[in-house]
């Protein structure tokens, strides 16, 4: 009969602690506060993007075009401290869950003992059994609680979405690290593009100098074009000092998210947003419904479940709870003798603990849990608003970026071509070295405010991939 006490006893328990609990709130979603569609007037005209495949499912690697900067996003995953503190985190947490849900079985283990005594005369006498010895070996468990309404499989729920929640929030952070390191590329190949144009600007006007100098030594200038042509000049360097100490800082930055140094070879090359496409267009679809899939939010809904959970736990509190010590075992006072028959022992202690007074604590913990999932509620509706404010945003940007492009474009040629034509009439002795100066001003203005549109055109593309989603998969 002992034999079949502690297998039946452990049976039991396993069966009463997986029924589920009917005290945890059915889980709902909340409902999305935002419109089911984009915004389709206005800026927005001509922004969505139709295509098969959402940008939630299009690859980084589909998705960048550019080899160099594709190769940098493989070392910034690689090597990126942030990340790998992310999924330190989530082992962390899988190995808390580990801890948790060993909870909901019982702990058996074995024992074995000898114990040897040796009694004083004036209690035992003179007898040869002065010298006593015990043997023992036991198998059982203790203090473990069936889970009769749900605690523990609350609990372990409850870190279960915990564990969950970490792998969504790494998620979340490749996509941002991701997008950080395309927007610095895009960053440091803009302010290249600056360096070079100041550059440029430098050399035209040192030129321009140089005649002024001769014109006025003939009398044809004045002073006073004279000290505006080295005015400009000095402008000029100026910003190339201003510009250099720019780029070198954006290769520093780009270095911090690679976390290595930045490779001389994958730096981007000059005239970047020229030359073939860098960056995919990221389909948009109708549906906002798409945002629910966005890892961030996917990681509040795990918090969410989890504050649900404890709500459940927090109950099962008011409850009793039943805990069970029992093992089965043999013991003799010769070893040779341990496992004859006869000798078998055993012991099964169940214990009950209700609690009756406990100056509120339970109702409090009860109402923090509660006051927690609502808060919970409140912080995945705001994420979503913000999602969805962000990807209207850019898709506002999306739908008049282009006219804005080509304007910039357009206002670059059209000073382009009056600079040179001030140039041809200053050398001639048509107009003044001031005239000149106004068209070199605004030509040097509007080709830095081009570049900086086509910044802009291309920060869309991966603020949008990453609004929407993108870039968990490869």
């Amino acid at each position: 009969m002992m034999q079949r006490i502690l297998p039946a006893a452990i049976a039991a328990a396993l069966l009463l602690s997986g029924c589920g609990s009917l005290l945890t709130p059915k889980y709902e979603r909340p409902d999305a506060p935002v419109p089911q569609t984009w915004p389709t007037q206005g800026a927005y005209e001509g922004a969505a993007r139709e295509a098969q495949t959402a940008a939630i499912d299009t690859g980084w690697r589909n998705f960048i075009l550019d080899e160099r900067l594709r190769k940098l996003v493989e070392v910034a995953l690689a090597n990126n401290r942030d990340l790998r503190i992310s999924a330190l985190n989530i082992e962390k947490a899988r190995a808390a869950y580990g801890i948790s849900r060993a909870d909901m079985f019982p702990s058996v283990s074995a024992a074995g003992s000898a114990t040897h005594a040796k009694g004083a005369r004036d209690v035992v006498g003179d007898s040869a059994n002065r010298i006593s010895h015990n043997y023992a070996a036991t198998l059982g468990f203790s203090s473990y609680e069936l889970d009769f309404f749900g605690k523990i499989q609350n609990q372990v729920s409850a870190s279960r979405e915990a564990w969950l929640q970490l792998v969504e929030t790494r998620d979340a952070a490749q996509i941002s690290l991701i997008s950080q390191v395309v927007s610095s590329y895009l960053t440091l190949a803009a302010d290249q593009e600056r360096l070079k144009i100041a550059k440029d600007t430098r050399d035209s006007l040192q030129d321009t100098l140089r005649l002024t100098l001769k014109r006025h030594e003939v009398r044809v200038d004045s002073q006073l074009d004279v000290s505006s042509a080295q005015a400009s000049l000095e402008a000029a360097r100026a910003d190339i000092a201003t510009y250099t100490t720019t780029v070198a800082q954006d290769e520093n930055a780009l270095a911090l998210l690679l976390g290595a140094p930045l490779p001389e070879d994958l730096k981007p090359p000059q005239g970047l947003f020229d030359n073939a496409p860098i960056l995919q267009e990221a389909p948009t679809g109708l549906s906002s419904e798409i945002l629910l899939r966005r890892p961030d939010l996917r990681a509040d809904e795990h918090a969410l479940k989890a504050a649900n959970a404890d709500i459940g736990a927090a109950r099962a509190a008011f409850f009793p709870s039943i805990t069970l010590t029992a093992n089965v075992g043999t013991a003799s006072t010769e070893l040779g003798r341990l496992f004859n028959a006869g000798n078998g022992t055993w012991t099964f202690a169940p214990q009950i603990n209700l609690p009756i007074f406990t100056a509120g604590r339970l109702q409090s913990t009860l109402d923090q849990t509660k006051i927690s999932r609502d808060i919970q509620v409140a912080t995945y509706e705001k994420d979503i608003q913000t999602a969805f404010s962000e990807v209207a945003n850019a898709l506002a940007q999306r739908g008049t970026v282009e006219e804005a492009l080509q304007a910039q474009q357009a206002q670059a040629d059209a000073y382009q071509k009056s600079y040179q034509l001030a140039q041809l009439r200053y050398k001639n002795g048509i107009d003044s070295y001031l005239s000149m100066l106004v068209y070199q001003r605004s030509l040097y203005s509007a080709q830095l405010s081009l570049v900086s549109t086509k910044l802009t055109q291309q920060t869309n593309l991966i603020t949008l991939y990453k609004v929407l989603g993108g870039g968990v998969r490869e």
